[in-house]
């Protein structure tokens, strides 16, 4: 089933003329070919499905912050909250008026402000983030070849002005425990780790297997963080696009501006779909399309 129809919303999504642009304020992603185009799927008995660019790397981004939340969520349970609420912001992700409006307490967890909130508390919780952050996705991803890209590091921590105004704010309202500098290099890091899609659908299949590494008997989050998790996703994984992902998708999910989207159906399966052209929320325009299809075609959504 899973394969004619990945094939099918392949076809399809190519014949559209869907116009974006690539996120060229981080210059190497400028870099990308912006043609690119994958879909992968990974259900919860263990079946594999892809078509296109699946096994090309890209940056994941935004949808690092899942990760980076996961491991603190499972450090500080509900105490986390005190550092990040769980509303949708309305605003686009780098957006510093409502920090400003909100005395420096970030929204939820996977705007900008959220993650860099996230990133202080696991410098403080850690002993090495940026190799422990690197171990914790390894494990969930069961593939201890996942890294980080230098050069997409790099290219954030030059051109990354809005971050720093976003932290620098959140310093100043006593958001942040660590030195700024630390903390941003950390998520400068954390944006840069990169997966192909099908890796990256084959991480995902934690969220929609109740917190459980599929294949081991490690629970990473119990049931109820779990569903917890998946719910900010669903609300806050699109930004201010969150509602019309919802309307149209109907899917827990992340995207990110490289140009990747991963999302879930709890108890079914696990989707990564990237292409590098995006809309003017800062999601693939491609990717969006695909998923609207996928759950359209298939009628199962969450609603």
């Amino acid at each position: 089933m899973f394969k004619n129809l990945l094939e099918q919303i392949y076809k399809e999504v190519n014949t559209l003329n869907l116009e974006g642009q690539q996120a060229s304020y981080i210059p190497e992603l400028a870099n990308v070919q912006p043609n690119k185009f994958a879909l992968h799927i990974t259900t919860i008995d263990k079946k594999h499905y892809g078509i296109g660019d699946v096994n090309e790397k890209f940056s994941l981004q935004s949808i690092a912050k899942v990760f980076a939340f996961t491991l603190a969520y499972q450090l500080k349970g509900s105490a986390i909250f005190q550092h990040v609420g769980v509303e949708p912001s309305g605003n686009p992700f780098n957006s510093l008026i409502q920090l400003e409006q909100e005395q420096g307490f970030p929204r939820n967890p996977l705007i900008n402000a959220g993650a860099l909130a996230i990133c202080d508390v696991l410098i403080s919780e850690l002993n090495n983030p940026e190799d422990e952050i690197l171990s914790f996705v390894r494990k969930i991803a069961r593939n201890k070849t996942i890294t980080y890209n230098p050069a997409v590091y790099q290219s954030e921590k030059k051109t990354g002005y809005r971050n720093r105004a976003l932290i620098h704010l959140m310093k100043s309202f006593g958001r942040i425990q660590n030195e700024t500098e630390n903390v941003l290099d950390l998520y400068f890091k954390l944006c840069s780790i990169e997966m192909t899609a099908s890796e990256l659908s084959k991480t995902f299949l934690l969220y929609a297997n109740s917190g459980i590494i599929p294949d081991s008997p490690e629970q990473i989050l119990t049931e109820s963080q779990t569903k917890r998790l998946n719910a900010i996703m669903q609300t806050c994984g699109f930004y201010d696009e969150a509602g019309e992902f919802t309307f149209r998708v109907g899917l827990p999910g992340k995207s990110g501006v490289g140009g990747g989207i991963a999302a879930l159906h709890p108890g079914k399966y696990a989707i990564a779909v990237w292409s590098p052209l995006l809309n003017a929320k800062g999601n693939s325009v491609k990717g969006m399309k695909a998923l609207e299809l996928l759950t359209t075609k298939l009628g199962w959504s969450i609603f």
